[in-house]
């Protein structure tokens, strides 16, 4: 018995040290890539102060790149497109502080991402701290820059009433969670597909779902079954938020947006409200995803609603039709052409 609780303490304390070692690297290594991101902004500060006093130009460039590689031969990074690199990044963030607090956070190649992909400041700023909050990868940071999830996001007027219907820390929040439109490019579905199939779908990629809804959702199911006066109702597809401490109703339709959507999505809130909300949980949210939306139409529709919701878009790739697929030439078709040739 006792060497059974030897054991079991000393897998205890194991486990503590391991996780203890594990935050020691990833601290270590965060102070390390801090330190490489602010040499680099310092190396970019003197390239371009030189270029204005002294006139610098792409050969003076080329030869610090050769002396630096010289040097530091074991030091990756001092190649002139790097320096260049380098000389745009201080450029792009002159304020010491920024680069400290954001750009110093996140490694090279994410910065050098930012750098090539986005178009202002304000946009390279919160794509960093996004990455920095959601620990993206560079695939990931790249996708989400691709589909202007900063315009979708935050630039973007969005149609809810949050404003009206919840406190103005999570109304705020909640504002800035959500996106128009949304962008299901991973599902491939015919233009007449049915709600059921495209949640389906949704399903079976979660993981893409997941990443296009945002930080914070946790998916509770799809047709998520609820008993309202001995009669069965079923809700497309239902979400808890950590970060917003709600439920998150959300209402599929694949047509445009009618203003009789919303009394079902009220019907479903108020059940949710009723039958799954604690006491320590907020107001439950209600977002409703349509093919398309009159913008005028969804404002009236909102307008004395007193459960929180919001009505969004949402685009897929439509699938080719049968009859042009099969005029399209094969694989194998296209190969046969190119050994002919």
């Amino acid at each position: 018995m006792q060497n059974n609780a030897i054991s079991k303490n000393y897998l205890v304390i194991l486990s503590e040290l391991k996780n203890k070692v594990k935050q020691a690297q990833i601290r270590a290594h965060l102070a390390v890539n801090s330190e490489l991101i602010k040499l680099y902004w310092e190396i970019g500060k003197t390239i371009s102060e030189q270029q204005k006093a002294q006139g610098w130009g792409s050969k003076v460039i080329a030869q610090l790149s050769k002396d630096l590689r010289s040097e530091f031969p074991s030091v990756k990074g001092f190649s002139e497109r790097s320096l260049k690199y380098m000389k745009r990044l201080y450029e792009e963030y002159q304020d010491v502080i920024i680069v400290q607090q954001a750009v110093a956070q996140l490694p090279w190649g994410h910065n050098v991402i930012l750098l090539e992909k986005t178009t202002s400041y304000e946009e390279r700023l919160w794509y960093a701290q996004q990455t920095i909050e959601n620990g993206w990868s560079r695939g990931v940071l790249v996708m989400q820059i691709e589909t202007n999830l900063y315009q979708r996001q935050l630039v973007t007027k969005k149609i809810t009433n949050f404003k009206q219907t919840l406190p103005q820390n999570q109304s705020d929040l909640a504002e800035q969670l959500i996106k128009d439109p949304y962008n299901f490019d991973f599902l491939t579905i015919s233009d007449n597909a049915h709600e059921r199939d495209i949640e389906s779908q949704l399903v079976k990629h979660i993981r893409k779902f997941l990443l296009e809804l945002g930080a914070g959702f946790a998916f509770l199911g799809e047709q998520y079954h609820m008993e309202v006066d001995n009669k069965d109702y079923y809700i497309d597809l239902l979400f808890y938020h950590t970060k917003l401490h709600c439920y998150v109703v959300l209402e599929l339709k694949n047509t445009d947006f009618k203003p009789e959507y919303i009394g079902k999505l009220n019907f479903y809130l108020s059940a949710v409200d009723d039958i799954l909300k604690s006491g320590n949980d907020n107001k439950t949210i209600g977002l409703l995803l349509c093919k398309s939306k009159g913008k005028i139409t969804a404002e009236y529709a909102l307008r004395d609603i007193s459960k929180p919701m919001g009505i969004s878009e949402f685009k897929y790739l439509e699938a080719l039709p049968e009859n042009i697929k099969s005029n399209l030439p094969t694989i194998e078709e296209i190969e046969a052409e190119f050994k002919d040739e």
